[in-house]
């Protein structure tokens, strides 16, 4: 659904939120001071009533019972989707969790659909556009989970023997936390396996030039130990 068919950037926050924390009450005043972080309005009960009213309307649009999809009691709102609604944040982060639950039982090719699908999914901006601390926050966790299904979809490449697409991904994880040593381990192997040892070597040579300058320490032994494997 259009962002202006939910009311403009107040509406679509508003979903954000109350499908997010659907799995509690959400007092009226929280959802004010996450909506207006830096001055809540004198009129925010009737704004917020406007908001909500026309959500339940667009989602009645859609076939859902308006009474029910945001409940309101007690000064709270509460989003209650009907069974089997599929939120693609929520499956991402499953997602992830399933790629490395596959990784630790040693199967990586399992992780293959998982950290395929969370990938697909966490790439996609959160709110753009949107400051305030709890758009913050969650571009936080899913930026986090991002890196997370990354490294697990360069080990189900890698299984799958896709070596290309699988160093694509490990620089992916460089870029995206260049102090993540795990990144730079993921890339140095998959660099070897295509039989680019000196692109491995300089990887190494990166990653201790920067946590030497940038955090005053050298790499782990983990990362010292496959540095001696792919130099040979």
């Amino acid at each position: 659904m259009r962002e202006s068919r939910l009311g403009g950037p107040q509406g679509r926050f508003v979903l954000a939120y109350l499908v997010t924390e659907r799995k509690r009450a959400v007092a009226q005043s929280e959802l004010a001071e996450a909506l207006w972080p830096e001055s809540v309005p004198a009129s925010w009960p009737l704004a917020i009533s406007a908001i909500v009213s026309r959500l339940r309307s667009r989602l009645a649009g859609l076939g859902l019972e308006r009474s029910r999809i945001i409940a309101n009691a007690f000064g709270c709102y509460q989003f209650s989707p009907p069974a089997g609604t599929w939120i693609d944040v929520e499956a991402a982060l499953l997602g992830v969790d399933e790629a490395e639950g596959a990784l630790a039982v040693g199967k990586p090719q399992s992780a293959y659909g998982p950290s395929l699908l969370a990938t697909t999914i966490l790439r996609r901006p959160f709110l753009p556009g949107d400051d305030g601390a709890w758009a913050e926050g969650r571009r936080a966790v899913l930026a986090d989970a991002l890196v997370r299904a990354l490294e697990c979809r360069v080990e189900a490449l890698a299984a799958n023997n896709e070596l290309e697409l699988a160093v694509s991904h490990a620089r992916e994880v460089v870029r995206l936390e260049p102090y993540r040593e795990s990144g730079y381990r993921g890339l140095m192997r998959m660099l070897e396996r295509k039989g680019e040892r000196a692109d491995a070597i300089r990887v190494y040579n990166e990653c201790v030039r920067l946590l030497n300058e940038e955090l005053g320490v050298p790499p782990s032994e983990e990362t010292q130990a496959v540095y001696r494997e792919v130099a040979g």
